[in-house]
């Protein structure tokens, strides 16, 4: 069985493109205030938890998503419930101050940050009470149902990050082989790299993803934030790509800002 989650753990460390890693880090940098980066700022019980793992202080990556996670933790009763852990493996990786991380820790601490970045946006957009649930990926999961709920997100963050990256044209053979080294590199197996293969050589499929994550709001705010950790979105094409994706997810232009906002667009 693919385990997706340690697929876009790898490809979170090799970059999907150019602009991967600089998104990642604008995205989980503590500086700059709430007004520019909804997950920027922050401090307290959940962050002084974070802080913890990572040995920082409130002004680093400890203080940064206490806002967020704050009030996600009360609506789960308690910031234990949360996936704070996969959140401050990303941060080390990507920032300094944390240990070594596994590939499926980096793919379970994408999928909160995405999680906390739909979360904050449609919480910030004053988006309807349904809208403003605590994503799965911001949750640790309790039971088999919730493992396989948020495998299917980062299989969809998977595609949708793929998908974007056509928005030029066909992915080119020489970035299919980087990436498919990277994989080969950490250990993935064959069945894994047959899978990314596959959807980069496919066509592209903008209703298919649409379709696939119309499921909740929050699932489409995270496949639109992955699309935008994807891509430069410096040309005509990237930018009508996401203007069409954001129409099919029913996204709000405050919704996208925010979450343009967070990664630095």
């Amino acid at each position: 069985m693919i385990n997706f989650s340690d697929i876009l753990g790898t490809l979170m460390q090799s970059g999907m493109s150019a602009s991967t890693t600089g998104r990642l880090k604008n995205a989980l940098s503590a500086g700059g205030s709430s007004s520019t980066n909804p997950l920027a700022g922050l401090g307290g019980g959940a962050g002084e938890a974070l802080s913890g793992l990572l040995g920082g202080g409130r002004g680093g990556i400890g203080g940064m998503l206490q806002g967020v996670l704050g009030e996600a933790g009360k609506a789960l009763g308690g910031t234990n419930n949360l996936a704070i852990g996969g959140i401050g493996a990303l941060a080390g990786a990507f920032l300094g101050g944390g240990s070594g991380s596994i590939k499926g820790a980096l793919g379970g601490g994408t999928m909160a940050m995405l999680a906390a970045m739909a979360f904050s946006a449609l919480k910030g957009a004053g988006g309807a009470p349904e809208a403003q649930e605590v994503p799965v990926g911001l949750r640790q999961p309790e039971n088999p149902q919730q493992e396989q709920e948020l495998e299917q997100g980062a299989e969809l963050v998977l595609k949708a990050m793929i998908n974007a990256a056509k928005a030029d044209g066909q992915i080119d053979q020489s970035e299919i082989q980087r990436i498919l080294g990277k994989l080969e590199a950490a250990g993935t197996d064959s069945e894994a790299r047959d899978f990314v293969i596959g959807e980069m050589n496919k066509p592209m499929d903008l209703d298919g993803i649409v379709t696939a994550a119309r499921t909740s709001p929050q699932l489409a705010a995270q496949v639109y934030a992955s699309s935008l950790l994807a891509i430069k979105v410096d040309t005509p094409a990237e930018r009508q790509y996401l203007q069409q994706l954001a129409e099919g997810l029913g996204l709000s232009s405050e919704v996208t800002s925010r979450l343009e906002k967070t990664v630095g667009l």
